[in-house]
């Protein structure tokens, strides 16, 4: 069900909710498939029996309708996939946020000067998250293929919950072995970082440079590791953006670790900078 939080202007709303209301507030019918959803969003004062939408949406859907620049985060760890994501306009910005087994996310609007706490927050950085140390043997940069990373996590997938770290760690191990030439302290690296694995993401800005031009859309992109007490890991190959189908099992892999730092300035540097977003602005 569809909720909302006056106070702080955050609202629960599912895919259908929002297909609903973007349908309304560009005049257009929802769809019929829609009609339970329409019927939830009425029941909960976000609608009225006239569909028309409640006033607290209005900066919500007028940034959602119009963005200046689309942010996406795509999350997988454990509990599966999750997507979140930002929506910057002229006036405000809007970000969305999922949660593992729940149909809704969680629009909210926030302090445009604080955008880029907010997508950090969306990724958990922490300052302090362990950085490489001058005393640790481990290797600080992995490269091997995306088939071997591929057989490492389906080694992870089939480990009971209830298995001992050593367990985990000499299963993926042995995948990884199988999978390809890594040497020792490599493996030992890789192993330990698919064991400790919290998420991986991606995350990727996208605006518009010219006025009704598919091929003016920009776009810059990264992926991260967050492996726990072993840090961060950039993922450096293959770069993003990644097209599909652009990667198979012996495309290179080449993870990096860096610290928190580093982190929160490849997020600065994927969204548009002053001039691109100017330019965008003109064209909304």
């Amino acid at each position: 069900m569809p909720s909302m939080d006056v106070a702080r202007s955050r609202f629960r709303l599912g895919d259908d909710h929002v297909v609903v209301l973007f349908s309304l507030a560009t005049g257009e019918t929802p769809p019929d498939e829609m009609a339970p959803a329409r019927s939830e969003l009425r029941e909960r004062g976000l609608l009225n029996q006239a569909d028309e939408l409640s006033h607290l949406l209005f900066p919500l859907l007028q940034t959602l309708i119009s963005p200046v620049v689309a942010v996406s985060l795509e999350l997988a760890g454990r509990q599966g996939k999750l997507h979140h994501g930002m929506f910057i306009g002229e006036d405000h910005v809007v970000t969305h946020e999922a949660w593992p087994g729940e149909a809704e996310s969680e629009y909210a609007c926030v302090e445009p000067s604080m955008l880029l706490w907010a997508l950090a927050d969306m990724v958990n950085l922490r300052r302090t998250a362990p950085a490489p140390s001058p005393d640790d043997v481990r290797a600080t940069v992995v490269e091997t293929t995306v088939g071997t990373l591929d057989a490492g996590l389906s080694a992870l997938e089939t480990m009971p919950l209830t298995a001992s770290g050593h367990e985990e760690r000499e299963h993926i191990r042995n995948a990884l072995a199988a999978g390809g030439p890594l040497d020792g302290h490599t493996l030992s690296t890789f192993t330990d970082m698919i064991a400790e694995l919290r998420s991986s993401w991606r995350m990727t800005a996208v605006w518009q440079r010219r006025p009704g031009e598919p091929d003016s859309v920009a776009a810059r992109a990264f992926a991260v590791w967050d492996c726990g007490p072993l840090g961060y890991w950039h993922r450096e190959s293959p770069k993003e953006p990644v097209e599909a189908g652009q990667v198979g099992p012996n495309t290179p892999l080449r993870l990096s670790r860096v610290p928190a730092a580093r982190v929160w300035e490849l997020i600065t540097e994927t969204l548009p900078s002053a001039e691109e977003a100017r330019t965008a602005v003109s064209y909304v």
